[in-house]
């Protein structure tokens, strides 16, 4: 397994782009030397650049629909609070904040299958004051729409949209049967044929496979993506996951470096379910991971900026755009 695990480690930093069957292999190789095999693949690719990005609720709740996962659907009984979109002046001061601890990215998100017509253009609006007065990188989550919304959004100043794909084709309906992996798909295509880049990924803990995860890096990476969030489950009480085991921070680990020889060149980013991790995801810092987002998640706390400001500087890493 050994010569195995350096045999694909030299095809990677040689350029070559592995296989599906070639990362089912790499899931069974002993965890410590595929993670250091990892970090050496993200530092010849990466070098010790690091993507640190904020997110905030923009909308939030009484989603339409069904994700298993989901805090904010309508369609389960938990405790989150629910508020339209936010205006100009919240989000300006968030980003300001955010800006002045020195992250660079700053992510608004909101809640629901899509942004209306209106919702958009009021969205786009504070984009516009936000980019003129805050030095920050915004990106947007705003659902499931179309090339023209996107061009509105690109134009405003928006660099990025956030759409993950949460699992693989195949699991995907047992995940969420509101909207479809095509419709996903297609939105990720319509981003960037308005011109902006995507970051996509998914959670693990659902009750996937290891071939699910291997099929949803695949699949992003067929799709062009290099900002790739790894999401580990929360399980939130009143959903249908409540009582789905967590993951351990070795599974997060080998899930990490697994995604790192499939993308080598993306930002592998650690998001939801960090906080879980008693070492806040330093293992999987050094097992191929090189992004995160901190401070607050959505609807569950996170880990403080200055927290991550001092670990990334002690692990060598350098926070830049």
């Amino acid at each position: 397994m050994e010569n195995l695990l350096k045999e694909m480690k030299n095809r990677v930093l040689a350029g070559e782009l592995l296989s599906k069957e070639d990362a089912l292999q790499l899931a069974e190789m002993p965890l410590d030397p595929l993670c250091d095999a990892a970090d050496e693949i993200r530092q010849k690719f990466c070098g010790n650049q690091f993507d640190l990005c904020t997110i905030i609720n923009g909308k939030n709740g009484k989603c339409s629909e069904n994700c298993k996962y989901c805090a904010q659907s309508a369609f389960y009984s938990t405790e989150v609070e629910s508020y339209p979109l936010m205006n100009t002046d919240q989000l300006l001061e968030q980003a300001k904040y955010n800006a002045e601890r020195g992250v660079m990215r700053y992510s608004i998100v909101t809640s629901g299958k899509r942004l209306d017509h209106s919702e958009v253009d009021a969205v786009c609006k504070s984009i516009r004051t936000i980019r003129e007065n805050v030095d920050i990188s915004v990106c947007v989550s705003f659902g499931l729409l179309d090339e023209a919304a996107f061009k509105k959004i690109r134009e405003a100043g928006a660099s990025r949209v956030h759409n993950n794909l949460e699992t693989s084709e195949n699991y995907f309906p047992e995940v969420c049967t509101t909207h479809s992996y095509e419709e996903k798909i297609d939105t990720v295509k319509a981003a960037r044929r308005a011109g902006l880049n995507v970051c996509s990924g998914g959670i693990v803990g659902l009750g996937e496979t290891m071939e699910d995860r291997i099929d949803l890096a695949v699949t992003v990476r067929e799709l062009g993506v290099r900002s790739i969030p790894v999401n580990m489950l929360n399980p939130i009480p009143g959903t249908p996951y409540e009582k789905n085991p967590r993951l351990t921070v070795d599974d997060m680990c080998r899930i990490t470096a697994v995604f790192r020889f499939l993308v080598p060149d993306a930002f592998i980013r650690l998001a939801g379910g960090r906080g879980l991790m008693a070492d806040k995801g330093r293992r999987c810092f050094r097992s191929g991971a090189n992004a995160a987002i901190t401070g607050d998640m959505l609807t569950t706390a996170g880990i403080t900026i200055e927290q991550d400001m001092q670990m990334l500087e002690e692990l060598g890493f350098e926070v830049k755009r």
